[in-house]
């Protein structure tokens, strides 16, 4: 049966700090840091160690290092998030927002948007490939939220996930391709991934296995030997363990191995942000050459291209 309510697409991300300032990234921080989703310890351990301790000593450290990738039109995530809204939404000819789990436009903004232009079923799209508790459904909660005191609640379709979408591979490999003819081919292609605590995953998250069978398929599309690709995750915090291998302690010993050339891509992140353009690009390079690599070659998200666009143009026709 068709449905002819109007459809209306949200695109859902993390978010980012309204400038590269320290007041800016602690109020962004804090909220991040703040849900449950991400951090699930006690609130009455948890929030005297994040107030009294981390976000002050965080915060101004976190601000140099948006400040040295802040573009000209603002924050690299949120630059690159607003060309996609843009571009989809003509690809589509529907109404398109943003909205971000943390910072603005916020999912609430995002929804009010939609509303107003007299959406009644709106499709979600949280833009993790790869499906964690700690991300995608962070979203899922912050629309629950939003929704709690509406009179009237819109149809929503929520998509958990794609990062099994023969589109999405397709975008990857493109990526990939474009790089080695760029730069040449290194003699290792590493998949770094976000990471997340260990025991999220031996809980119940099944991020790592979207992961492994990302990577997996990007091996397949790229006609890959098993040795050539590997996967590995960034970004930890804190001192618990999380997934391994680590990017960065990889990258440090892949020299001695005798791998002096490679490239790394960051498959879960669908814009280039703060962890990818500071932490992969300038920081895990460093820790690459310093220990006797030789070509290190980053190579950028999905953020606008064409292969991304048509990657969610087909999975909310799918959807729709």
């Amino acid at each position: 049966m068709q449905n002819n309510k109007k459809v209306g697409i949200l695109l859902a991300n993390l978010g980012t700090p309204e400038a590269p300032t320290a007041p800016a990234v602690k109020r962004f921080l804090g909220e991040f840091l703040h849900d449950k989703r991400v951090v699930d310890l006690t609130r009455w351990v948890w929030c005297p160690v994040l107030h009294g301790i981390i976000l002050p000593i965080r915060s101004p450290k976190v601000a140099k290092l948006y400040q040295s990738i802040w573009m000209d039109d603002g924050s690299p995530l949120l630059v690159y998030s607003k060309r996609q809204q843009e571009k989809l939404a003509n690809a589509l000819s529907l109404p398109v927002e943003l909205g971000m789990t943390y910072g603005e436009p916020s999912l609430n903004t995002g929804v009010q948007a939609l509303l107003a232009q007299g959406v009644e079923r709106i499709i979600v799209l949280p833009l993790y490939p790869q499906y964690s508790a700690t991300t995608t459904a962070a979203v899922f909660d912050g629309l629950a939220k939003v929704c709690k005191t509406m009179p009237v609640v819109p149809e929503l379709v929520f998509i958990n996930h794609y990062h099994d979408h023969p589109g999405y591979i397709k975008a990857l490999a493109d990526k990939v391709r474009s790089s080695w003819q760029q730069n040449g081919q290194g003699e290792k292609l590493v998949c770094s991934y976000h990471g997340i605590p260990k025991r999220y995953a031996d809980n119940g998250d099944i991020y790592p296995q979207h992961c492994i069978q990302t990577t997996e398929l990007l091996r397949q599309e790229l006609g890959l030997e098993a040795d050539q690709i590997m996967m590995t995750y960034q970004s930890q915090f804190g001192k618990e363990e999380w997934l391994q291998p680590y990017t960065d302690k990889t990258l440090a010993s892949l020299p001695e191995q005798g791998v002096r050339r490679v490239d790394i891509i960051s498959p879960a992140f669908s814009v280039d942000c703060l962890e990818t353009l500071e932490e992969l690009k300038v920081e895990n390079r460093h820790i690459f050459e310093q220990a006797g690599g030789t070509d290190f070659h980053y190579v950028e998200c999905l953020n606008d291209s064409d292969l991304h666009i048509e990657m969610m143009k087909a999975l909310i026709e799918a959807n729709q």
